[in-house]
């Protein structure tokens, strides 16, 4: 059986490295990088510098999370004030 999981190398301020996610967190990645007109590099780059703790896996996940779950919140706060 294939795991879900997809381990890309990426550059990141100058360095190449290896980044294991699954491929929905992958594809948040690239829609949230194309909103902000931003290579992948450089949003993983960003996110690396940010993190507080644990790996860059963990780090790119929780950032993911929360830029949708964020979004979710916001849609949800819009629809209460037109109702």
């Amino acid at each position: 059986m294939k795991s879900p999981v997809v381990k890309r190398s990426i550059v990141v301020a100058g360095h190449k490295t290896s980044v294991s996610l699954e491929e929905a967190f992958w594809n948040g990645m690239k829609e949230i990088s194309g909103l902000r007109n931003m290579t992948l590099s450089e949003l993983v780059g960003e996110i690396d510098n940010n993190r507080q703790q644990g790996n860059l896996s963990s780090a790119i996940r929780l950032f993911v999370l929360d830029y949708f779950k964020t979004r979710a919140n916001g849609s949800a706060h819009e629809i209460k004030a037109q109702l």
